[in-house]
This record gives structure tokens, C-alpha cells and sequence, in this order.
């Protein structure tokens, strides 16, 4: 079977594959590493490599076989993690690329590393995210931009911008995302793929001090292009760890209950949040995307969500939360020799060094205040799952921008007349990560350029299920596996700028 051939497979399908034989480990890890080498320098999607390390494990996977040993569910798999965020022990960080941290290696795993690694799969490299992951666009000073396979003059979308090109270009089947405001999410919706994540402690967090700063609620979480590949990696990753202290007693037992569907339940669908303005064209496609929820036996109403804060008001302090556990992850670093504030212009936006001054600067009170602004959001979001079972709304407010030629690329600094802040603002994912519910983005259509649009689901705290049964649902009634031949067929010429 020739890479093109395996590219587009799901997770699901190579791990069957390899386990009955019809596929070898080392035949798809080989194909993999060849499709990776043709078509990243054109995406700069995976900015670290390992494929000595990965054809090794892909021999002993494949002996596994041959021996009769006890298989696990990513048998064989080749997979991608993210840059600084996911680590893996040995293996660089830059942390986005920044330049001052490209000798620093990881001390230790992840727990997405561990499980899936556990889990039988093979990870191949690192991806690309913007510096320290503080923006929704992926590009940086060290790599520049992550293209977006739907169009190479387009961002990816960030912070997970890197992996979610990997995946929907079929360089992978499925690859590590974390999501602090959206960065599972919003690459996910750009570049036309399920993108979960779960609720808050679903997944263990190890790394100190972020285990013990909950400035906003972070998850590690799948890219993939299909729900039952998002079910598969979640299954996997999911579950107690002893070493964070705010980690869930209790596993996701998801793919089971994919078939649920959403017959009977109450799907309340917010085409704003009630304070972000919207292009159009997203929030057309969106709303025709919600029927199918309706065709599905479910009960859709849109609801008005009464938010006393505008949109920037609240952008602000998802600005203010992140820089918080920012400055306690470059006190990490510190600790291992490395001031990435020192001479930090070569390496670091002015945006991102404008809001660590400004949460060096922050006052108990100011902090005080952020809280209670977070209590306010968490309310509201709770007293809407009083009366309804899911939410839907958008998960972005614009379509992907073009790249910058500076390592800067930022979002839109207006929708519809109205200025957003271009870092995060137009990205109706971050209220999630201040309150902590699971999350999923499904893609709900293309624009008339051929640009993917997502669909955000968002449930009941610990109702992960019913979450990913919704997509699930969703994904039957419209189905979406076609338009990754647009990445298929693409130019592997990089456009000039």
C-alpha cells in the first residue's frame, strides 16, 4: 500500500490493519516518515523529528506481533506531539520556537507521551505552535508559520497549529494538542478537523508548576479527522495520576457510547455568546450546520446568553490568566538555566511581552477581580446547562488569516467593524478554559474559498460522552471525509508571500 494510500486512514483502521497483519508497523511508520519528508517543508507542521528512534519502536511493535504479546489499542500507530507542551524525555523544547531554547531537552514525559507510548503508539516528532502557546495562530521567530493545508497562504490556526496541519494533510492520523484557551479547538476549526477537549482533570497535568496554577483550566486533547479517532486517543489519555493533585479517580469510557446520538436531548445553540461579532459567512454556515442536530432527534433552541462583560473585557482577562501561568512556566525554566526574558525581542512578540509585564504588575486586588469575572462566566455557562443538555455555537469568528513574512502572524483586529483583540478575541473557545466543561470542534462546512468552518459542542461538566456522541452524531448526519482531498491534491511549492 503506497503512503497516499494510507494517508488518509483513520487511527481506527491502521491500528486493525497492523493487528491482523494486513499492515506492518514498519511498512506504515516508513510511509509516514517518506509522506512527512515530501510534503512538511511546504507546511511546516513538524519542526522535530526522530525517525531512527521511530523506525526502533516500530521494529519492536512489529516483533510484538510475531511474538504473540498482549496488543494495545494504538498498536503500531504513528503520531505527532506538540512542541514545549508535549514533552517527551530527551526530546527538544523550544516551547514554540524560541530561539534560547533549542539545546533544552525535557526532563521528563508527558502523560500523553506515557499512555499513548503505553498504548502501543509510535511518536515521530514535535510540531509547531506559536511562543509559549499565547495566541490563537501558529508562527513564531525560529520556524515562521504553520500553512494551512486548505490554503498555504492561510494560518492554521494555534496554538496546536503544527499538529492539526499534520493531521488534515495525512501526515498522521492523529496528534497531540493542548488547549489553555482554544488550542485544540481553533486550529481544528481552520483546518477542518474534530479537535476535543475534555474536561478539566480528565487528563493528569505533571508538569510543575503548571499542575498547581489553575490560572485557566488546561487539557491535553486529540486532533484527528474523525470522532471515533478522537474517542480512541481520549480513552487512552484519560485517567488518574496520583502526582497532580486535581487529577479526576476515574478513566473515559467514550467509544462505547458513541452511538448515543442526541434523540431526546435539549441542545440550546448561541450564535455569538451574546457579545462576539461574527463574519457572516461563518455564522450562515454554522446555523445550517445546527439543523442536523434537529434531524438527529434532538430539540435545538437558540438561546440569548446575557454575559456583563463585552468581549474584549473578557479577552483581556484570558490575557491576564495565561500570562500568569506563563510567567510561573518561565520560572520553571529559570530553574533549569535558561532567562527567556533576557535579550527576549530576539524570540518574543511585543504582544506576548506587553501582558507578562502587565501580570508582573498585577495587584492582589486585580487578581481578585479576575476571579470573580471567572465566577461570573462559570455561572452563566452552568445556568444554561440547567435547562439544556449541549451547547452549540461557533467555535471561530472569522475564517483562517494569511500569513505574515515577519514570524508575527496575528489574527483579525475587526469583525464586522468591530475591533477584537487579534490574539485571541475572535475565538469564541476561551470561556471554556475559564470554566473548565468539555469541549469538541467538528467541521461544519467550507466557505465559498474552500476554507474550513467549525461547529463547537460544548457540555455538562464530566459529560465528556455525551460530548463526543454528539459529534459522533453529527458526523453521520454530515459527513465530512471529502473535503481532505482539497490537502491531498495541494501544491507542495511554498507560495511566495
Amino acid at each position: 500500500m503506497t503512503s497516499d494510500q494510507l494517508a488518509f486512514l483513520s487511527a481506527a483502521e491502521l491500528v486493525a490493519q497492523i493487528k491482523t497483519g494486513e499492515l506492518s508497523a514498519v511498512e506504515l511508520t516508513d510511509a509516514t516518515l517518506a509522506r512527512i519528508e515530501e510534503r512538511n517543508p511546504s507546511l511546516t507542521a513538524v519542526v522535530h523529528l526522530y525517525p531512527e528512534e521511530a523506525r526502533e519502536r516500530a521494529r519492536r511493535a512489529q516483533q510484538a506481533i510475531a511474538n504473540g504479546a498482549d496488543l494495545g489499542p494504538l498498536h503500531g500507530l504513528p503520531t505527532l506531539i506538540k512542541d514545549g507542551f508535549g514533552q517527551k524525555a530527551g526530546w527538544i523544547s523550544t516551547y514554540g520556537g524560541i530561539g534560547k531554547l533549542t539545546t533544552l531537552r525535557d526532563k521528563e514525559s508527558c502523560p500523553f507521551t506515557e499512555r499513548v507510548e503505553a498504548a502501543g503508539a509510535i511518536i515521530l516528532g514535535k510540531t509547531n505552535a506559536p511562543a509559549m502557546g499565547f495566541r490563537g495562530t501558529c508562527d513564531n521567530y525560529l520556524f515562521g508559520p504553520t500553512r494551512n493545508p486548505f490554503d498555504l497562504q492561510r494560518n492554521s490556526g494555534g496554538s496546536s497549529g503544527g499538529s492539526a496541519a499534520a493531521v488534515a494533510d495525512g501526515l498522521v492520523a492523529a496528534a497531540e494538542g493542548t488547549d489553555g484557551g482554544g488550542s485544540i479547538r481553533i486550529p481544528a476549526s481552520w483546518c477542518g478537523l474534530v479537535g476535543f477537549k475534555p474536561s478539566w482533570g480528565r487528563v493528569p497535568i505533571r508538569r510543575r508548576p503548571d499542575a498547581f496554577n489553575i490560572a485557566t483550566f488546561t487539557a491535553e486533547g486529540p486532533l484527528t479527522r474523525t470522532v471515533t479517532d478522537a474517542a480512541l486517543i481520549s480513552d487512552v489519555i484519560c485517567g488518574p495520576d496520583a502526582r497532580d493533585p486535581f487529577c479526576l479517580d476515574t478513566g473515559l469510557h467514550s467509544r462505547a457510547g458513541l452511538a448515543a446520538g442526541v434523540h431526546g436531548r435539549k441542545i440550546a445553540y448561541s450564535p455569538d455568546f451574546g457579545v462576539y461579532p461574527v463574519e457572516p459567512e461563518v455564522a450562515g454556515i454554522v446555523r445550517r450546520a445546527v439543523r442536523a442536530f434537529e434531524e438527529c432527534g434532538g430539540h435545538v433552541e437558540e438561546i440569548t446568553i446575557s454575559l456583563p462583560y463585552d468581549q474584549r473585557e473578557l479577552s483581556d482577562l484570558w490575557c491576564r490568566m495565561l500570562a500568569l501561568l506563563s510567567i510561573d512556566t518561565m520560572g520553571m525554566l529559570r530553574d533549569r538555566g535558561v532567562d527567556v526574558l533576557a535579550d527576549a525581542g530576539e524570540s518574543l512578540p511585543t504582544e506576548y511581552l506587553a501582558w507578562i509585564d502587565r501580570a508582573e504588575r498585577m495587584t492582589r486586588a486585580e487578581l481578585s477581580t479576575c476571579n470573580r469575572m471567572r465566577t461570573t462566566i462559570f455561572d452563566v455557562i452552568q445556568g444554561i446547562f440547567s435547562s439544556y443538555d449541549l451547547l452549540l455555537t461557533p467555535t471561530l469568528a472569522c475564517l483562517p488569516v494569511k500569513n505574515s513574512r515577519d514570524g508575527n502572524t496575528l489574527g483579525p483586529t475587526q469583525i464586522n467593524g468591530v475591533p477584537v483583540d487579534p490574539l485571541i478575541g475572535w475565538c469564541l473557545t476561551y470561556l471554556i478554559n475559564l470554566t473548565g466543561h468539555p469541549a469538541i470542534s467538528v467541521p461544519a462546512g467550507l466557505s465559498e474559498a474552500g476554507l474550513p468552518v467549525g461547529l463547537q459542542i460544548i457540555g455538562k461538566r464530566l459529560a465528556d460522552q455525551e460530548v463526543l456522541a454528539a459529534a459522533a452524531a453529527f458526523e453521520q448526519a454530515r459527513p465530512w471525509q471529502q473535503i481532505y482531498q482539497r490537502c491531498a491534491d495541494r501544491s507542495l511549492t511554498v507560495p511566495q508571500p
